[in-house]
C-alpha cells in the first residue's frame, strides 16, 4: 500500500468516477493501492458546494419550500413567479426561511456523487470534482511555498545588522562573508529581503543594483491543462464517429481582429456549411461557456442536444473548460466535445474555409471593437444566404431550413437574404 504520496489527477478522476458508481471508500482505496482514510480525507477535504436546483425546479432549501405561500417578497418587478418558493433567491429576503440540509451527507461518502435523487433534489449540493480538488491542491501547494520564510524577530534581527552596513557602502556579498553565523541566510535571499522592503535598507542603497536595468520577462502565453484532452482527442473522435457514422458534427473555433481585442466565436454546422458567429469581449473561456449557455436557454434542451450532439474545437485556451460546455447547470449531458491535433486546422477545414466569407467582409487585422452582435449577425445571414456550388447552388440557410425546420432559424435570429441584395464586400458593415 502506498504511504505518503500525494494523488494525482488520475487518481482523483477514479475517485470520481468511483463515487459516481457509488463505490465505498474501501472499494476505492483498493483501486488505488491507498488506505481507505485517505480516500476519505480527500472526499472531505475537497467538497464543493454548489447551490443548484433541479431541472425545470429552481435552487431552494428551505424547510418550508414545499408549502410556502409567501409571494413578491422582494422589489422586482418584472418577476412573474405565482409564489416566492419557485425563485432560487427568496431564501436572502424571506424571514421565515430555515435552512434544510440532507442527513446523507453527515455519513459516508459526505457527497452526493452518487445519489439517485440528485437529479430531482432542490437543497445544497456537495460534490466531489476532480478538476475542482486539483486545482485547490495546486494551490494550496503553491501557497505554502510563497512570502518569506522567517519570522518579524527574525526580520529585525537581520535589519539590525545588514541596514547599517548597506548604508557604510559594504555589498552585500561582504556582508554575508563577515557576518555568516550571524546572518545564516545566503546572499540571494538577502538581495529578496531588500528587493521586497523587508529591511530598512533599499535597492538605491545598493551602489550596484541600481545600475543595471532590470531584464524583462519574456511574457509567457497561457497554459492550457492537457487533462481536458482526456478521452476527447482526434483520434477519440475518430473512435466515436465510426460509431455512430449518422451523427451531425458542429465545429467551432475563434476568429481574431487585432490582440487584446473583441474576437468572434464561430460555431459550423457541417453538414449544411451554416454557419453562427458571436462577438465577445475577449478570448477567455467563460465567454465561450456562456453563449453556450444562453443557446441552450433559447434553443430548449432537446433542440440544443439534437443540434449540438458532437462538437469539434482546436487547443485554444478559450476551449480549456469542456466540461462547462458538455453540462448544464444541473449537471445533465447535453453535448460531447473533442480537440483536433495541435497545429492540424485542416482537420476542422469547413469552419475555416468558411472564415474566409468572413474576412471578405471584414480583413485580416481589422478590429472587431466597433462591431456589435446585430453588425456580426448581419454578415452572418448574408454569408448564411450566399449559394454555394457544393449545395447544388442552394444557400445553407435553406438546407438547414429543410434539415431543421425554420422555427430553430428564428430562434438563431437567422434572416434569409434575397440572392440578389447578398453583399460580402467591406461596404455591408460600414457605418
Amino acid at each position: 500500500m502506498a504511504i505518503n504520496k500525494h494523488l494525482i489527477l488520475q487518481e482523483r478522476i477514479i475517485v470520481e468516477q468511483s463515487l459516481n458508481n457509488k463505490h465505498s471508500f474501501k472499494a476505492i482505496g483498493r483501486d488505488l493501492d491507498k488506505d481507505c482514510t485517505t480516500i476519505s480525507k480527500e472526499v472531505k477535504g475537497h467538497i464543493q458546494y454548489k447551490c443548484t436546483g433541479a431541472f425545470g425546479h429552481a435552487f431552494n432549501n428551505c424547510t418550508n419550500r414545499m408549502h410556502c405561500t409567501n409571494s413578491k417578497l422582494c422589489d422586482n418587478p418584472n418577476c412573474r413567479n405565482k409564489f416566492c418558493r419557485f425563485c432560487s433567491f427568496c431564501h436572502k429576503v424571506c424571514t421565515d426561511y430555515h435552512k434544510e440540509s440532507c442527513p446523507l451527507l453527515l455519513k459516508p461518502p459526505y457527497v452526493c456523487n452518487g445519489c439517485q435523487k440528485k437529479s430531482s433534489c432542490t437543497l445544497e449540493k456537495a460534490i466531489y470534482s476532480a478538476s475542482y480538488a486539483q486545482d485547490e491542491y495546486e494551490t494550496v501547494r503553491s501557497e505554502s511555498r510563497q512570502g518569506i520564510q522567517i519570522s518579524e524577530v527574525e526580520a529585525l534581527h537581520l535589519d539590525s545588522i545588514v541596514s547599517p552596513l548597506i548604508m557604510k557602502g559594504h555589498s552585500i556579498h561582504n556582508i554575508c562573508a563577515n557576518h555568516m553565523d550571524e546572518i545564516m541566510c545566503d546572499e540571494r535571499s538577502l538581495y529578496n529581503y531588500v528587493d521586497l522592503g523587508i529591511l530598512s535598507a533599499r535597492n538605491i542603497d545598493l551602489p550596484r543594483k541600481v545600475r543595471y536595468a532590470i531584464h524583462k520577462n519574456k511574457k509567457t502565453s497561457f497554459k492550457v491543462d492537457k487533462a481536458c484532452r482526456i478521452k476527447r482527442t482526434y483520434q477519440d473522435f475518430i473512435a466515436f464517429m465510426t460509431t455512430y457514422p449518422d451523427t451531425p458534427v458542429v465545429e467551432m473555433d475563434s476568429v481574431e481582429g487585432v490582440k487584446g481585442g473583441k474576437v468572434l466565436l464561430t460555431i459550423h454546422f457541417t453538414v449544411p456549411q451554416f454557419m453562427l458567429a458571436f462577438i465577445r469581449d475577449a478570448n477567455t473561456s467563460q465567454s465561450v461557456i456562456d453563449i453556450f449557455n444562453k443557446l441552450y436557454l433559447e434553443l430548449r434542451p432537446d433542440i440544443f442536444s439534437d443540434l449540438f450532439t458532437v462538437i469539434l474545437g482546436d487547443n485554444g485556451s478559450e476551449f480549456s473548460n469542456p466540461t462547462a460546455i458538455e453540462f448544464d447547470s444541473q449537471e445533465n449531458k447535453r453535448t460531447s466535445i473533442f480537440y483536433c491535433d495541435p497545429s492540424a486546422p485542416f482537420q476542422k477545414g469547413a469552419a475555416e474555409n468558411n472564415h474566409e466569407m468572413i474576412r471578405r467582409i471584414v480583413a485580416k487585422g481589422k478590429s472587431f471593437d466597433s462591431f456589435k452582435q446585430v453588425d456580426i449577425q448581419l454578415m452572418m445571414d448574408h454569408i448564411n444566404s450566399y449559394g454555394r456550388k457544393k449545395l447544388g447552388d442552394k444557400c445553407p440557410y435553406e438546407i438547414f431550413k429543410s434539415l431543421y425546420g425554420e422555427d430553430i432559424l428564428r430562434r438563431l435570429g437567422a434572416t434569409l437574404i434575397p440572392h440578389d441584395e447578398v453583399m460580402l464586400r467591406p461596404a455591408l458593415l460600414k457605418k
